[in-house]
Formats: C-alpha cells, sequence, structure tokens
C-alpha cells in the first residue's frame, strides 16, 4: 500500500476551511457547540441533577451548573468506572485516560468517549496535518512513517470483567487509531504499548531505525532519549544519517526553547517545529504559522471553553468569561466542558491570549506549579524565559530542572532554590545566576519588590547536577514514560528534598 503524496496533501488541504470557518466565526461556533453539548447530555445523572432540559444560554449554564475540580468531579467519574451508564455523557465509554498530575498526585481517570476520539483528538490530528502542510506545500510527510513515543494500557479493576481499559492518553488513541494511520506509524501495537518503558525504547530505537521515518511526535525529553538510543544502535553521530527523510518534531507537554539547541546538535538538515496543546481530557490547540510559536485554540472540537482570572481559582463560586470576554495578555485558568462528560472541568493549565482574531494562545504554567511562598507570584511562563535568556547569555544548554522556595529563617532573608540539569554547564555559573534573577525581576514586579535590597529574598541558590539525576527521580517514582515530566515550580519542598537527598 502506497499513499500518493500530491492527492494526499491535497485531501488534508480541504480540513481548511473548516478551520477557516472557526477562525471566522469564534463565537458562534463555540455557541453552536454548546448547545449541541447540553442537548445530547439532557438525560443523563448529572443532565437531569442540574436540568439541562431548560438551559438556554450559557449564562443559565454558568448560574446553575458549578465549576470542578478532578475532585469534585471524580464521584460521578468513579460511577463511570464501575461500569454505570448515562452519568455524565449518554455514550457508553469504554476507554478513561490516566493523566499523572505533578510527578508525586494521585492519578486521574479521564473518560475518553468515542466522541471524544473521532470528534476531537482525530479530527484535531488532521487538522494539525493541514496546518502543516498549508504551510510546507513541499513536504514529503506522507512518504515515510511516523514515530509515536505512547503508554501502556490496563484492564479497569473498577470494572472486573469488563472490556474496559485505562492507560495514557497516547496509548488509548495509538489503539483506535483507523487502518490508515495504524499503516503509516512504526512500530506496531505490541511494542508501542508495552508496559516497561525502558524495555520499550530499546524496541522501539530497534526498529524504527530500520524504518524510513519523517516525523515523530512526543515530550522533547522523551524523544531525544529515543534519537539517542536509535543514533547508538546505528553508530552516527546524527540523526539524519539514521532518517534522511526525517522533517517534522511534533512536540508538546514542556516548553522547548531550552531543547531546541539539543535537536540542532544532532540534525544535519531543516527539522521542522510544530508545538501542539492535547492532553487526556482533549485536544485544544496548535501552532498554525511559521513565523510565531503561538497556538491557534481550536474551537470546534468537541470542548467549549472558559476562562477564570487566577485570582477566582480559590473562590467558591468563582467567575469567568468566555471569548468575547477575554483579554490579550492576562493570564487565564483554562476550564473546559466536552463531549465525554467534563462539565466546567478546571483542567489546571494558564494560557493567554496573543490574538484575538482568530483565538490563539500561549501556555503560562500550571495552577499548582508556581512559588509563592513571599508573593512573588513567580509561575512557569516567568521561569522559563528567565532560563531560556540566562542560558543564551551563558552558552549553556538546559537539559531539566526544578525550583521551590527556601523558606525564612530568623536574621536571614528566603531564596529560590534551583537544581539544574545541564546537557551543556554555563560558561559561568555566577553570570548564570545572576541572568536568571535579573531577567526574573525584569518580567515580574513581585518578585523584583521583594528581591529590593534582599529584604525577603536573596539571591537565588542554584544546583548543577549531574546528567541522569532527573531520569533516576522520575524511576525512583515509578514514573517513566511519555506522560510523566518533571514539575517545574512548586511551593513547597517536596521537590527540591526528595532530590538533593539522592545527591
Amino acid at each position: 500500500m502506497r499513499i500518493l503524496q500530491r492527492p494526499f496533501n491535497w485531501l488534508i488541504k480541504k480540513r481548511m476551511t473548516h478551520l477557516e470557518r472557526f477562525m471566522n466565526h469564534p463565537l458562534e461556533v463555540q455557541e453552536e457547540l454548546f448547545k449541541r453539548l447540553i442537548g445530547k447530555s439532557r438525560q443523563t445523572v448529572f443532565g437531569k441533577q442540574f436540568d439541562y432540559s431548560s438551559i438556554k444560554r450559557v449564562t443559565d449554564f454558568k448560574t446553575r451548573v458549578p465549576t470542578h475540580t478532578y475532585e469534585q468531579l471524580y464521584p460521578y467519574i468513579e460511577r463511570v468506572l464501575k461500569g454505570e451508564r448515562n452519568v455524565l455523557w449518554p455514550t457508553p465509554t469504554a476507554w478513561f485516560a490516566k493523566s499523572s498530575g505533578t510527578t508525586n498526585a494521585s492519578s486521574k481517570y479521564i473518560p475518553v468517549s468515542p466522541e471524544a476520539l473521532k470528534e476531537g483528538h482525530y479530527k484535531a490530528g488532521k487538522d494539525m496535518l493541514a496546518v502543516y502542510i498549508n504551510n510546507y506545500p513541499d513536504s514529503q510527510v506522507a512518504k515515510g512513517k511516523s514515530v509515536g513515543l505512547g503508554g501502556s494500557l490496563y484492564p479497569n479493576d473498577l470494572h472486573p470483567g469488563s472490556d474496559t481499559q485505562y492507560g495514557d492518553v497516547s496509548a488509548v488513541l495509538m489503539k483506535n487509531l483507523p487502518f490508515w494511520a495504524q499503516w503509516s506509524r512504526t512500530p506496531d501495537l505490541t511494542v508501542a504499548l508495552m508496559g516497561q518503558w525502558e524495555e520499550k525504547v530499546e524496541k522501539l530505537a530497534s526498529i524504527t531505525a530500520k524504518n524510513n521515518v519523517t516525523s515523530i511526535a512526543g515530550v522533547p525529553t522523551w524523544v531525544l532519549l529515543l534519537l539517542q538510543k536509535v543514533m547508538a544502535l546505528q553508530n552516527k553521530r546524527c540523526i539524519h544519517d539514521v532518517w534522511p527523510m526525517l522533517e517534522l518534531f511534533i512536540h508538546g507537554g514542556i516548553a522547548f526553547a531550552p531543547y531546541k539547541p539539543l535537536f540542532q546538535a544532532i540534525t544535519s538538515k531543516e527539522l521542522r517545529y510544530l508545538e501542539v496543546y492535547n492532553a487526556s481530557e482533549g485536544f485544544f490547540a496548535v501552532q498554525d504559522q511559521v513565523s510565531s510559536e503561538d497556538m491557534l485554540l481550536l474551537l470546534d472540537h468537541g470542548i467549549f471553553y472558559e476562562f477564570m482570572s487566577l485570582d477566582e481559582i480559590k473562590k467558591e463560586h468563582p467567575k469567568t468569561v468566555g471569548l468575547e470576554e477575554v483579554v490579550l495578555g492576562k493570564v487565564y485558568a483554562l476550564l473546559i466542558s466536552t463531549n465525554a462528560g467534563l462539565w466546567r472541568y478546571q483542567i489546571g493549565d494558564t494560557i493567554k491570549f496573543t490574538s484575538l482574531a482568530p483565538f490563539r494562545i500561549k501556555i503560562t504554567g500550571r495552577t499548582k506549579h508556581f512559588i509563592n511562598a513571599f508573593g512573588e507570584e513567580v509561575v512557569v511562563d516567568n521561569a522559563e524565559a528567565a532560563m531560556e535568556k540566562a542560558c543564551q547569555l551563558t552558552d549553556a544548554i538546559l537539559s531539566d530542572y526544578t525550583a521551590g522556595p527556601c523558606y525564612l529563617e530568623a536574621g536571614k532573608s528566603g531564596n529560590h532554590e534551583w537544581i539544574i540539569e545541564f546537557a551543556k554547564p554555563p560558561s559561568d555559573v555566577e553570570r548564570f545566576i545572576d541572568v536568571l534573577d535579573t531577567t526574573l525581576k525584569k518580567i515580574n514586579t513581585d518578585y523584583e519588590a521583594k528581591r529590593y535590597k534582599n529584604l525577603v529574598l536573596a539571591r537565588p541558590i542554584v544546583h548543577c547536577v549531574p546528567q541522569g539525576l532527573f531520569y533516576q527521580w522520575l524511576k525512583k517514582q515509578g514514573k517513566l514514560g511519555e506522560q510523566h515530566k518533571v514539575p517545574r515550580l512548586a511551593n513547597d519542598r517536596r521537590y527540591l528534598d526528595e532530590i538533593l537527598s539522592m545527591l
């Protein structure tokens, strides 16, 4: 079987008409989607409890239905896990995406309905390809195989004897891919869905090294690990010596800028980078411009959006706004209502809008990943920007990092304490710390105020640790794999103390 590139490109580009509709008519498209979601769920347990039959407008919905964290929605999800039907969504749910949350947090089990697969993840995947091919008409990506680092699947223990399963969302998606998509990827599912991560990576490298790979997708840290394994097996120092037609890396999950030099170091041709924002709960956005890393918010993919100011998060009845009220540059917590039955669900991510016509966003962090032990309100977006600047000015290449507070003591100021693993150490560590500190002051006035004359916060403490330490920490936690990432910031010392104890 062979896919001809030109017809493939023509067919996929036809999807641009659909994309242009919601780009040009965003509010109307979201309104239509909202009505479909409410209409289909009127007879569910949840829909009856909140009288969906009488909901006519979004204002009715927001007045009647409370916002939900995972813990608040879990009693309903547990009923679905145990096999009860028509609880949150009318369609039987056979799949659950296991989301790791933060590294030490309890796992979350997110229902994945047939509609969430077809009208959400897969539809967005096709649209992602349409955007890419529209931007690069010369693409040869369909002439080879794609590689994706996936998780594993397990039987649902809460409903023994059933055919329901849970696993990383990547595993759920791979298992349900249509035949043409299965054909275009490598390796086969017996390897891709293996449970033992380190053994799987070895087999992935061995098999994929023999294929004509044109695209690869995943979290940068884990993809680098695979590429290094592939090159080592072939005794090559450049990935294009193994995969000469490799043209596209689809990435997400963590900020890519610090890792770009690592990819550039192992490529001899242009490798195009495409950022996506997808999660267990849905596929939210895709980078749609060659000249910008901002991502187009996907508005007709089974998800109705609301946005919450950060000062509303802890309120009993928080206020949210719709697309018609959002402001450029302001940081919002993201809420979603989906075609899998997640209603007014606080996903835990924060974003900001960079464009309102069409709606484009950047991810700024997690609602639980920040440092505010001294009123400084440092978020992941601040940390990434400061880290990138410090690396640039000291010729350093980042591998991984985390940071947290060093608390005030009698007669002493507090600090921020950073644990950083470098692929290439800074030329001057002290200058690296100074640039990190200075950049944070420039972009965060609260941090600058707390650093004034060292009265509250003193200069940051930085530990440069050996390569592989974060990998060993994740392994110790049983958290190796595509869905697991090192938490960048924490408002306590649980990660700092655990990692420093391993030195």
